[in-house]
């Protein structure tokens, strides 16, 4: 199991489930992971999030559609611990037109890249979802 990537993990994680057609995943919490989770609720590619501070878990429950078809059709780590990749406001990519979502790490927080584009401030790539 790797932890000098944590979210490409999660990333990971959230791939094989989606792959297993599990119901749900379970990971550790942390504050990143879990912002980027919220962005993928708030878009509808995971159901909901549920938090064990108790115990630092987090269990992700996945969105199927009606035949148990995954919303949730890709994922892509951009911004590596040996790679880090910022952007400007003006070069946030639209995804699967406008289908996807672009997660970028902003001084405002974890933000959609509609959000971003929106507020005028650019970030740290994380991840494309579509």
């Amino acid at each position: 199991m790797s932890h000098h990537d944590p979210i490409a993990d999660m990333l990971t994680r959230l791939r094989n489930a989606i792959t297993a057609r599990s119901r749900y995943v379970d990971m550790a919490l942390s504050r990143p992971k879990h912002d980027i989770l919220k962005v993928l609720e708030k878009h509808g590619f995971v159901e909901h999030v549920l938090v064990d501070d108790e115990h630092k878990k987090m269990r992700v429950f996945l969105k199927y559609a009606g035949g148990r078809a995954p919303l949730l059709q890709g994922l892509k780590r951009i911004s590596k611990p040996s790679l880090r990749k910022y952007i400007s406001k003006d070069e946030i990519p639209t995804i699967s037109g406008g289908l996807g979502v672009a997660v970028v790490s902003t001084s405002q927080g974890v933000v959609d890249g509609e959000t971003a584009r929106q507020k005028g401030i650019g970030g740290e790539l994380l991840c494309y979802v579509w």
